[in-house]
């Protein structure tokens, strides 16, 4: 049993369910990419003591993060600067138009037109200027899409780089809404600080990504100007675990992606992609935990063909089954407190309805003591408000948290509903090789790297991992061996499969190749 950490008051919400179980929080509309982001920028406000534990803090830590006002929106509240830089006019007029223009829809905070003044010394032409802008902007996160341009992001090329999400009103107050940036980061920063070798990887990370003087960091120093602040400090969310072994097994993936021989920038993909993985697994087995189920997590994967196989079914089910393990948790935790010896010891007390109320405050925070719930529980049983509780958390927890299962799953290539009405495990090509690249450091044989995938991350993809559902007749080991056959051919055609005969094939690292195997 891991060691858990008082959970502080959390004002933002009316009771705390979702939070006990995962920690304060998890959010679905912050997906891996925004994660590791919000992540990055925890990191880069503690580089003198990265990654290591903050004292006195009940396992929380505290951030300073960036706002980089003036590069967002010259990034993406910047529509006119490719139409002035086609245009005949001199380089002066292009500067004093597009400055004009800029500052009409400054925020007031550090963009006004004194403020933006360093462009002219920083780019020897507006021509150079605009190149610089498209640049950047072309390397973005969802550049394209339709969010408010206070919540669209630059590639983390380095410290200069890096903002945390924000709402910015018209009358330019900014606030961090905690949509997209929802505290996820926070979670990451420490899990990874609480695994085993959480220093060595901060170290390496401090050294690799926070170069100011890497060229794209370069650039966007020259477009954002001095760093932009928040005001004060921030501590940290709440993550209820002191030790977890996907904590350790985060880490040692990130280690493991960067000792390949690849520039760091390509990695982040890795990163980005493992952290999903890792993170959603954290997810379900801490439902799985607090459910009363302790078995490990499996993900029956099929690799995707034309034909239609019992795999496929079953891989639905297995999605299925695992979308509903949160809800048995919220439930579970909740209910679980009347098996507590207080719950129990409150029977022979004085005021034993008093008593458990008392405690139902303490472990949830609810029903408030203050009215300001919207109903009057004054009246209810102890027994009545638990099953009250039950509703209500099932409700919030459906909102956000019981999403987080299928659009993270969807959001790291997991998950697929190509050639099937039923979303099932269908690893896509991009995480098959984010995975090839974090357990394979040179070569493997592929039997041993089915093991290891499982092992890992719980993923069922042939007919040795299947061994259980092949015991219990749920499908044929020829159809996993057959799913087994189609993985190897997709590794084939990726590059990260060498066969050396029919019984001998070798997973390959493409950033670790050194030479021949041999069967």
């Amino acid at each position: 049993m891991t060691d858990i950490f008082k959970r502080p008051e959390i004002k933002s919400v009316d009771f705390c369910v979702d939070e006990n179980i995962w920690g304060h929080r998890l959010y679905d509309e912050q997906l891996p990419h925004l994660t590791v982001l919000e992540f990055l920028g925890a990191l880069g406000s503690n580089l003198d003591n990265p990654l290591r534990p903050h004292g006195g803090l009940g396992g929380a830590f505290r951030f300073q993060p960036q706002r980089q006002i003036r590069l967002r929106g010259l990034l993406f509240n910047n529509p006119y600067v490719e139409s002035i830089s086609e245009s005949k006019l001199s380089d002066e007029e292009k500067w004093r138009q597009w400055l004009d223009r800029f500052c009409q829809g400054a925020t007031g905070n550090g963009d006004s037109v004194n403020d933006m003044a360093y462009l002219r010394q920083a780019f020897s032409s507006f021509d150079d200027f605009a190149r610089a802008v498209e640049l950047l902007r072309s390397s973005s996160f969802e550049s394209r899409s339709n969010k408010r341009w206070s919540s669209k992001f630059v590639f983390p090329f380095g410290p200069d780089a890096l903002y945390e999400d924000l709402a910015i009103d018209a009358k330019g107050k900014m606030s961090n809404d905690r949509r997209f940036f929802a505290r996820t980061g926070e979670l990451l920063y420490m899990m990874l600080t609480r695994a085993k070798r959480g220093a060595d990887l901060g170290d390496q990370l401090a050294n690799r990504l926070f170069d100011r003087e890497a060229p794209m960091n370069r650039l966007a120093r020259a477009m954002q100007g001095p760093p932009q602040r928040a005001d004060d400090s921030r501590l940290s969310g709440y993550l209820p675990e002191a030790t977890n072994a996907r904590f350790d097994q985060l880490c040692e993936d990130w280690l493991a992606i960067l000792a390949k021989d690849m520039p760091i920038y390509d990695a982040l993909e890795h990163l980005i992609a493992i952290s999903g993985l890792n993170m959603l697994l954290y997810f379900l087995e801490r439902a799985k935990h607090v459910a009363g189920d302790d078995d490990p997590v499996e993900l029956v994967c099929e690799i995707v063909s034309k034909e239609r196989t019992k795999v496929r079914a079953l891989s639905g089910d297995s999605y299925q089954y695992n979308q509903g393990l949160p809800a048995k948790a919220v439930r579970a935790h909740v209910e679980s407190i009347r098996q507590d010896a207080a719950w129990v010891d409150a029977a022979a007390s004085e005021f034993p309805d008093a008593q458990r109320v008392k405690l139902m405050r303490e472990r949830f925070q609810w029903p408030s003591t203050d009215g300001s719930d919207d109903e009057d529980y004054s009246g209810d049983s102890p027994d009545a408000l638990v099953d009250r509780l039950v509703d209500l958390a099932l409700a919030r927890h459906a909102q956000h948290v019981g999403k987080i299962h299928a659009s993270w799953s969807r959001a790291i290539g997991l998950s697929s509903r190509r050639l099937s009405r039923r979303t099932r495990y269908a690893p896509n090509d991009r995480l098959l090789k984010s995975i090839v690249v974090t357990i394979v450091n040179d070569r493997m044989q592929l039997d041993e790297f089915l093991a290891e995938a499982k092992r890992r991350y719980g993923l069922i993809l042939g007919d040795a991992e299947g061994l259980r559902m092949i015991d219990a007749k749920l499908v044929d080991q020829d159809e996993l061996s057959e799913n087994r056959s189609n993985l190897e051919a997709r590794l084939v055609s990726l590059g990260l499969v060498r066969r050396l005969s029919d019984s001998c094939s070798f997973v390959e690292n493409p950033f670790a190749y050194t030479g021949e195997a041999a069967c």
